[in-house]
């Protein structure tokens, strides 16, 4: 088995240090990500609009928003209204971090006319699991007698963590061009060695 040369080794230790800081950048925009998922679920959570939908249910496909009710039997949280604040403050934040991540994080050159529809099926995905995951916690979360408000931020922290554990890897691979690469132009022709002039 042939040993490592140190140019070899230094791209190794190089690679591992380029990842481990996109990883520090990840955990920033997935902040800033979170910043605008709460700020936007708790501002339509309380807006009369949205409040009154907490008590219109929600049963379709895998999707189950049921109304709560509070120990006294008033509404608390849930059905429409909830489907309606918690998957549009999850949609805001991903584009967030679609376009910080890609520009910021990864440096990436990558088409967006071919990155963003792979990241819009893979988020569509993500965000349709944690729009099933998010009323079976605040159901509960409401069941223990946690307040509305906060077992909605409570669901959304869960369902938050996970999106941030599976996008980081995703993200590395989709946005793995750098900025700047240039792919071969369709009828050039590039020889090693020779130089066009």
């Amino acid at each position: 088995m042939a040993k490592k040369t140190g140019a070899q080794s230094n791209a190794v230790k190089g690679t591992g240090k380029k990842t481990l800081w996109e990883f520090v950048k990840f955990i920033f925009v997935s902040l800033l990500a979170t910043v605008v998922s709460y700020g936007t679920l708790n501002i339509l959570i309380l807006l009369p609009f949205i409040k009154e939908l907490f008590a219109t249910p929600l049963k379709w496909f895998v999707f189950d928003y049921p109304v709560t009710y509070s120990s006294a039997g008033a509404v608390v949280s849930g059905a429409l209204g909830y489907f309606i604040a918690f998957n549009t403050a999850n949609i805001l934040a991903q584009i967030v971090a679609f376009f910080v991540n890609k520009e910021k994080t990864f440096k990436s050159g990558a088409n967006v006319a071919v990155t963003l529809p792979i990241y819009i099926v893979f988020t569509l995905a993500l965000i349709c699991f944690s729009a099933w995951l998010s009323p079976i916690l605040n159901t509960f979360l409401i069941g223990k007698s946690v307040g509305g408000q906060l077992s909605a931020n409570i669901a959304t922290a869960v369902c938050s963590l996970i999106q941030f554990a599976v996008y980081f890897p995703f993200d590395k691979i989709l946005f793995h061009k750098p900025k700047g690469e240039n792919p071969v132009k369709k009828g050039s022709l590039s020889i090693v060695g020779v130089n066009p002039k």
